[in-house]
Order: structure tokens, then C-alpha cells, then sequence
């Protein structure tokens, strides 16, 4: 069983995230189809309602003192889901992009090829990332996303550049993420416990939490506690 600390009584969410180092959290947002069909409603129904929880958990997660956010928004394989389904997803995506930039104080970065799901999702984030570019808050929207994928093309992207060998700095400085740090928690919703290639390279020393809520039912209750168990872990980093 993984030692655990003591943290003092009443202490505060924005103290635990100081406390333990906390600095990126990731979300890997699951549930929202099956939360729409236990209540009787189409799937497209549960992904509405989990992009209102999507923004106001990001929100909620910067006011608390986390300095990156990484999001599981749409992964490569999540294509292969029913036609409707997906341009729900790809409308949502549009409408947000349109109303991000109010968010003043957030740099976005998509981390994936959007572009590849639509010309306009690919050219609207483009211009959203350069015009947040240098801000606070680093948000990580990963949007037609594979972890593996990810990898193949960094290593790609270095061989191009003229690389005979690579080391891992180099790698780091091709993948998507670059400039953020490593995700410290990553927190996955919907009653489910895989990581579903999900930033396989950066999670490498990642704390995982595990919450048997669906997606649209997370609060920032919800994201209080990971980050409290967050903080009692302890983390050796293969030392003793």
C-alpha cells in the first residue's frame, strides 16, 4: 500500500495544490454518453452537459493555483462512434472555440491533428492558439488525440529535423505538450481504470485517481478531493 501523508486539518484546496506540487492535473472526461443514456436521453444530450462541467472544472481548477490543465476531449479512435454522435461533438467543439477567447487569462493549445476532423475546427484553433499565446493558464484541449500517435510523431518530426539519435530532452521538446510540465494527477471519470492512450510519454511518473462519477456529475467538490489524496500521497520517484 502506498505510504500516505498526514495533511493538516482544514486545509484548504489552493494549500494542498502549494503543499504537494501540484502542477498539472489532466482529465480524462468519460461518461458522458452513458450518463445521457441512464437517464433517457440521446448520448448527444451527455456531451452537452459535459462541456458546461468541462468549462467550469477548468475554471475551477485555475482559481485553486494549478498552473496547467490537459483535457481528453476527443481521441483518434472516438471517430469510429455512430455519425451523429460525432457531429454533435464537432459542433460543440466549434461553439466553444468561438467563445474561448473571452477566457482572458488562458493560453489553449490543441494537442492532436483537429485539423484532420474538419478544416474550420483546424483553422479556428489555430487562430485561438495564437492569439492566447504567452497567457497565465495553460490549457491543453486534446482533440482528435492519440497518445501513441503522439510519439511516432515526434520522433518523425526530429528524424526530419536531421537527428541520428534522440534523447529523451529532445523528445520532449517535439511532442505536442511542449512547454507545459509533465501531468502530476490525471483523473479519470466514468467508473472505468485505463489510461486509453492517453499521454503515454508525459504520465510516465503521474499520480492516477480513479472516480466512479460520470462526467457531466463531476463538481469541483469532485476535483477537491483528488487533489487531496493527491497531496497525502508520497511520491518517491524510485527512491525509498
Amino acid at each position: 500500500m502506498q505510504e500516505r501523508n498526514t495533511l493538516p486539518i482544514g486545509i484548504t484546496p489552493t494549500e494542498a495544490v502549494k503543499r504537494s506540487g501540484l502542477k498539472h492535473i489532466a482529465f480524462i472526461m468519460d461518461g458522458n454518453g452513458r450518463w445521457a443514456q441512464k437517464k433517457g436521453l440521446p448520448r448527444e444530450a451527455g456531451h452537452k452537459v459535459g462541456a458546461e462541467v468541462f468549462k467550469k472544472i477548468v475554471r475551477y481548477s485555475k482559481s485553486i493555483g494549478i498552473g496547467c490543465c490537459t483535457v481528453y476531449a476527443f481521441s483518434t479512435e472516438n471517430i469510429n462512434r455512430p455519425r451523429h454522435e460525432v457531429e454533435a461533438i464537432l459542433r460543440l467543439f466549434i461553439e466553444y472555440i468561438k467563445e474561448a477567447a473571452e477566457e482572458r487569462d488562458i493560453e489553449f493549445k490543441f494537442i492532436g491533428e483537429p485539423e484532420k476532423l474538419s478544416d474550420n475546427i483546424g483553422k479556428q484553433a489555430k487562430l485561438l492558439e495564437k492569439e492566447t499565446l504567452g497567457r497565465p493558464y495553460r490549457l491543453n484541449i486534446a482533440m482528435n488525440y492519440g497518445g501513441r500517435a503522439e510519439v511516432v510523431n515526434a520522433v518523425n518530426e526530429l528524424i526530419a529535423s536531421g537527428k541520428k539519435s534522440v534523447t529523451e530532452e529532445d523528445l520532449n521538446n517535439a511532442l505536442y505538450t511542449r512547454g507545459c510540465p509533465d501531468p502530476d494527477l490525471v483523473v479519470r471519470t466514468g467508473n472505468e481504470e485505463r489510461i486509453s492512450n492517453f499521454l503515454l510519454w508525459q504520465s510516465a511518473y503521474a499520480e492516477y485517481y480513479f472516480s466512479d462519477k460520470m462526467w457531466p456529475d463531476f463538481t469541483p467538490a469532485d476535483v477537491d478531493e483528488a487533489v487531496f489524496d493527491f497531496a497525502r500521497r508520497s511520491r518517491r520517484w524510485g527512491n525509498v
